[in-house]
Parts: structure tokens; sequence; C-alpha cells
């Protein structure tokens, strides 16, 4: 599954990869690659949505190397990191260590294309940049929202497309997705709170560019 800031390849590979990076194997073949690939800092939207939140439990799914596992942790927050890599959870886990909070964290590998909460609840489930093919997302929306406690909250937040992304495989594009196209995955107990096109800029090589956050922010009923 398509993960943060994902970039694509080109050429007569351009399938081939852009398919690796649908699956656990494409992914654990890049975390093996190189020491850090994410910049370890927090996604802004999550901090938007939860700074000023009473501190309880979290799910973070397509958590990658665990840049927001180690805030939410940093913050109180008892978070359980998700991913269906593992070599991305082993590398979260060593930054955990690092940051001073592994006791706040547990690990969970799971594949968010069939996820399962199994009677799991928390009070915060969170996933960004997590791009499943073929509008799995929506999917995706419904299967997290059975994790979120009554009276919690559901953020999930993904690429738009736009002319960033150009370079990208036509698989990656399909699976962007503005918030409003996830509506539909929210059960009839949940209330969005926030379905929004929201610009940032990126950090890139050749500079920072404009893209935009899609983000959908939903509570579920108290009972």
């Amino acid at each position: 599954m398509a993960g943060h800031h994902e970039h694509g390849r080109s050429g007569a590979d351009d399938a081939q990869g852009a398919a690796a990076m649908f699956e656990p194997t494409g992914w654990d073949e890049r975390y093996a690659g190189q020491e850090r690939f994410w910049s370890g800092e927090p996604n802004p939207q999550l901090v938007a949505a939860a700074e000023r939140l009473a501190p309880g439990t979290a799910l973070d799914v397509g958590c990658g190397e665990g840049g927001d596992v180690v805030w939410l942790a940093g913050q109180g927050w008892r978070v359980t990191g998700a991913d269906f890599s593992a070599e991305g959870l082993a590398r979260a886990s060593r930054h955990t260590e690092d940051a001073g909070v592994a006791e706040r964290v547990d690990w969970w590998q799971v594949d968010a294309r069939t996820f399962d909460a199994g009677g799991r609840v928390y009070d915060l489930v969170t996933s960004h940049y997590l791009h499943a093919p073929d509008g799995g997302m929506v999917d995706v929306t419904r299967r997290l929202a059975t994790a979120v406690a009554p009276g919690g909250l559901l953020l999930v937040v993904g690429h738009a497309p736009s002319h960033e992304f150009t370079q990208l495989s036509e698989s990656h594009r399909n699976a962007m997705f503005l918030a409003a196209e996830l509506v539909p995955g929210l059960p009839d107990d949940f209330e969005p709170v926030a379905v929004d096109q929201r610009r940032r800029t990126l950090k890139r090589d050749g500079g920072p560019v404009e893209a935009e956050d899609s983000v959908l922010l939903a509570r579920r009923a108290t009972r």
C-alpha cells in the first residue's frame, strides 16, 4: 500500500515498482535500504487535530518509521503503531527507544486492506498518507472506523491528486483521494467534524512545492 510522500518509479520498471509499493515486501526492501526515510517529524494534520486533546489511547495505522507514534507517546498517549511492513515496525521501534517513549507504545503488524479490530477500540485512530489501490481507501476507512471507541475520533489524511504527483504511475495517482470521497465509508454512528482539502508545502530535493492534503476527521457517537 503506497505510503508517505511516495515518489514512485519511471521507465520500464514503473509498473512493477508501483505494484511493489502496495505490498509489504516492497516497503520491507525500501526500509532496509537506508537509515531514515522520512523526516521523523509528526504530520501537521495530526498535530492540528490532537494537540489540544486529552491523552488517551491511539492507533496509528500505516505508521511507517513511527514519527507520529513518537509524537503521540510524547504527548502522553498510549499508542499502538500498526503497519504491514516488519522492517518499518522494527525501525519505528528503534525510534521510540531513542525518543524515550517505548514504554508507552505497542506494535501491530497488520494490512489496512484486511484490517480487523477484533473488538479493540481506541480514543483516536489515525492514518496518514496510506493509499490503497483502486479507490480502496473507502473500505479502509470503514475498517478503521470499527476501532474507534464511542466518543472517539477517526483521522484519515492522504494526498489529493495534483500536479506535484504527475511523475507517479497511474496506479499511484488513482490511489489518491479527496476527503469527501471517504465519507461514504463512515458508519452511521459517525459524524464528520472536518472534510477538508488543505494546502501545505512539501520539502523536496529541488525545493519546496505546494500540494494538497485530503483530511477527514470524524467523531463516533457516545452510544
